[in-house]
């Protein structure tokens, strides 16, 4: 089922979930804060509006904001199609434009606004990360408000979050907040395209991201993609897999975080998983990009399934990619399904050597022997 709730408990939950919200974490895309003429000023007005009622019902506020591209482009007037580079020289320019926009509207309310730009390899090294949340916990404890962006001027492919949503979710968590809401051209998530539906509205309250929610989105939210709601939804579930609920919302309509504070059904809302992971745990889940796969036979998924066992190296068929010890590296069933994904303790050389040995042949195998397991049960996340 879409949601176990009632209509009337859902919305009822929901409320208690805003009323608990200490802290949130806003995002919003280029195409809602950018229009043919550049940035769309009347919008990003309504918008910090609508950040200062939250700080003064006495939340803090993030805000994760897209847009420089799109606003280097529109000062341009570049038309032609553009690559890596033409994109981040656009963002060099765009970037400039768009702060210098929020701080015109944040300044006239006497509010300090503060830069963030980030790639993924900044939260992929864990006492960066841990850098990071201090410094964001720090602006805001001096009454700043936070504006994220990806940093698309420096990011290469191997570097980017992939979308902002995900940086959003990535953010969410990092500093612990309660709440993401994501500003959008759509009003929430729809159980079919709008326009197949007689009477369309978004789904109200979402309890689990489950199978019925994945294959409605066309696809599985545990998948890698850009763009669209099933990047949105999967960055709630990243959420929620941390103990935040998200929202869904249309961000062109006025007063869409106003209303949602005060109980109207607007959007769709995503609860909080009942058992939240821990944020170690949570980091090697979403945060790190893993470097490679393993492909395990049915007795070692078992084993990390059902046992809460460790990985060893007896159980492993086939090894995929270029890792070295500490790296991220998901585990496939024979099906190629995800079953986990963990911290590895020998490099993509070593562990070709021992696939499929006993942990007593490793050291006769290798000359040395680090760990009886591939992977600790401490170090790994079922998916």
């Amino acid at each position: 089922m879409i949601c176990q709730l009632s209509y009337q408990d859902g919305l009822a939950t929901r409320r208690l979930l805003l009323d608990k919200a200490r802290r949130v974490v806003v995002k919003v895309g280029s195409a809602i804060l950018t229009d043919e003429d550049g940035m769309n000023l009347p919008l990003v007005e309504r918008l910090v509006d609508s950040l200062l009622f939250l700080r003064q019902s006495g939340r803090e506020v993030i805000l994760v904001s897209s847009g420089a591209v799109a606003a280097g482009r529109r000062r341009i007037r570049l038309t032609q199609e553009d690559g890596i580079r033409e994109k981040q020289a656009l963002a060099a320019i765009g970037q400039s434009i768009l702060m210098h926009t929020y701080d015109r509207f944040f300044s006239r309310r006497d509010t300090t606004i503060a830069q963030v730009l980030l790639t993924h390899d900044d939260l992929d090294h864990r006492h960066r990360y841990l850098n990071i949340r201090n410094t964001l916990t720090t602006l805001l404890r001096f009454g700043a408000v936070p504006i994220i962006n990806e940093n698309d001027t420096v990011s290469v492919e191997e570097l980017r979050f992939g979308d902002n949503d995900r940086l959003a979710a990535l953010i969410t968590n990092l500093t612990e907040a309660d709440l993401s809401i994501c500003l959008t051209d759509v009003a929430g998530l729809y159980p079919a395209p709008p326009d197949q539906l007689e009477n369309p509205s978004p789904i109200a309250n979402i309890v689990e991201i489950n199978e019925e929610i994945e294959k409605m989105l066309g696809e599985s939210v545990s998948g890698v993609g850009t763009g669209g709601m099933a990047t949105k939804v999967r960055a709630a579930k990243m959420v929620a897999a941390r103990g935040g609920a998200s929202f869904i919302g249309p961000g062109r309509e006025e007063r869409v975080i106003e209303r949602l504070f005060a109980g109207e059904d607007v959007g769709s809302f995503f609860f909080p998983a009942k058992h939240p992971l821990h944020s170690r745990k949570h980091w090697i889940a979403y945060t790190l990009k893993p470097k490679g796969e393993l492909i395990l036979d049915d007795g070692a998924c078992a084993a990390l399934t059902k046992k809460g066992r460790s990985l060893l190296p007896s159980g492993i068929i086939e090894v995929r990619g270029d890792f070295g010890p500490g790296d991220a590296v998901r585990c496939l069933d024979k099906n190629n399904r995800p079953v986990a994904v963990g911290l590895i303790n020998y490099a993509a050389a070593d562990t070709k050597r021992i696939q499929g040995a006993h942990s007593d042949q490793i050291a006769t195998l290798l000359g040395y022997k680090d760990s009886d397991e591939l992977m600790h049960r401490d170090n790994l996340v079922l998916l």
